[in-house]
């Protein structure tokens, strides 16, 4: 048993930052699922969609500044100061940027919801809910290949949102015709690629965290 392990032994299990850690990820799931039934959805029945991602985004929001407090508190955490913070901090990235996208559909009042914009919000709900399954992996630390695979998995989701990005923006110049769609569209797939990337960001802290303690 190595240091690592035996300070993991001796440490009162942790009742503060796991249950945000579980609750920012559920929130962050439902967040990007609803995102995805938004796209999904006829343009008439969009709004009520857009009014649950606020309330959710706002949710995560306060879980992050929770577990910010719960840091100036603690001395005893179950892992890194730094990583804890970096992990809710990139949980919010995530969903703040899945509610940017919501918002410039909203705001530009975007009707046709192109094959990318539902494949891109369907890459990123699978990511978020990869997420969900690390954050439950990392409550014991005890399977850490399953954590890295499930890492490997979200990085993957995110090379396959970039060639989706890239391949929709030269679709937009070379077909469309309209500079306000143009603007529209690319600020609406670029949200959504930053969100992927920010999945990204949050397995790379999952990761970090798990290489310190195998």
């Amino acid at each position: 048993m190595n240091l690592n392990r035996v300070f993991q032994f001796l440490v009162p299990k942790d009742t503060k930052f796991f249950p945000l850690f579980e609750m920012a990820s559920t929130n962050l799931i439902a967040l990007a699922e609803t995102l995805h039934e938004a796209v999904n959805a006829p343009k008439g029945e969009r709004e009520e969609y857009f009014k649950k991602i606020e309330e959710l985004e706002a949710v995560i929001e306060d879980i992050t500044h929770k577990a910010h407090l719960e840091l100036s508190r603690n001395f005893i955490t179950p892992f890194d100061r730094e990583d804890i913070y970096s992990l809710f901090k990139s949980i919010d990235n995530v969903a703040g940027n899945i509610h940017g996208a919501a918002s410039r559909m909203r705001m530009y009042q975007v009707e046709k919801i192109t094959k990318s914009i539902r494949k891109l919000t369907e890459i990123n709900l699978e990511a978020c809910q990869l997420i969900g399954v690390g954050i439950k992996e990392l409550k014991d630390l005890k399977n850490i290949k399953s954590i890295k695979d499930t890492c490997k998995k979200i990085n993957k989701l995110e090379s396959k949102a970039d060639n989706v990005f890239d391949k929709a923006v030269a679709d937009i110049f070379e077909n469309e015709t309209d500079v306000k769609n143009i603007i529209k569209y690319k600020e609406v797939l670029s949200a959504l690629e930053i969100a992927s990337d920010k999945c990204k960001s949050v397995a790379n802290v999952m990761e970090q965290i798990s290489v310190k303690h195998s």
